[in-house]
């Protein structure tokens, strides 16, 4: 947001913030949601690359929609399945960290 439009909405007795600060996340919180945001994502381009969704959910015997979910984000997918989904995928234990390193 540029400084005019956040000077605007703050005349007019709005509060700007980060979404962390308004959901008022601790540091680690915070950090744990962009973590498995980045998982979710470099989950989403490896499967891409070489299956389909409902390939996967057959490969780690569960459904289509939960790989759907797990690519979304979804606050009911651990960080245990969307690893378990990587590796699936192929991904090494070190391109996971690599993956987890670029949030930190």
């Amino acid at each position: 947001m540029d400084e005019a439009k956040r000077k605007r909405l703050e005349e007019k007795g709005w509060k700007v913030g980060t979404v962390a600060e308004f959901l008022e996340l601790t540091p680690e919180e915070a950090t744990l949601i962009e973590i498995k945001l980045a998982l979710s994502r470099n989950l989403k381009e490896r499967r891409q690359k070489s299956m389909t969704q409902a390939e996967l959910a057959e490969k780690l015997h569960t459904s289509q929609p939960r790989i759907a979910n797990a690519e979304n984000g979804d606050t009911s997918v651990s960080i245990e399945m969307l690893i378990r989904a990587m590796l699936a995928t192929g991904a090494t234990p070190q391109e996971i960290g690599q993956v987890i390193a670029k949030v930190c």
